[in-house]
């Protein structure tokens, strides 16, 4: 049992020999043979694969000049740079430092209570001492 790509590659090897040996007798063999008129077979089986070829590069390369004029151009590496390095600031300054998880010994027990942590963007209070 062939798979479904195995087949189709079958299939397009088939038509690609077929459509050679049919290619080949055309040029050498009946286009000497065979006049169709002005012009002869074998003319034809060379002129129309070399147009379409022609066309075929033409369009490929009108392709690449429409990407090229529509497309924006690129940021000047200078402001790259300048942003890579605020983002840069910007995530340090943001990034929480990560805290050492207790095990089960250092964990307080229900009478200790832990001290409270600030929230991220909050600056820690001073303590204020009194004076006794």
């Amino acid at each position: 049992m062939v798979s479904k790509d195995q087949a189709i590659g079958g299939l397009i090897c088939t038509v690609c020999v077929v459509i050679g040996v049919l290619y080949s007798l055309g040029l050498f063999y009946w286009g000497y043979w065979l006049d169709s008129g002005v012009w002869h077979i074998s003319f034809t089986l060379v002129a129309l694969p070399v147009f379409i070829a022609f066309i075929a590069i033409l369009a490929i390369g009108a392709w690449i000049g429409w990407t090229m004029a529509t497309t924006p151009p690129p940021k000047p590496i200078e402001e790259i740079t300048s942003e890579m390095e605020t983002e840069q600031k910007t995530t340090v300054e943001e990034k929480p430092v990560a805290e050492e998880k207790p095990t089960m010994e250092e964990k307080p027990s229900a009478e200790e209570k832990p001290p409270e942590q600030p929230k991220v963007g909050e600056e820690k209070k001073p303590e204020k001492k009194r004076k006794t």
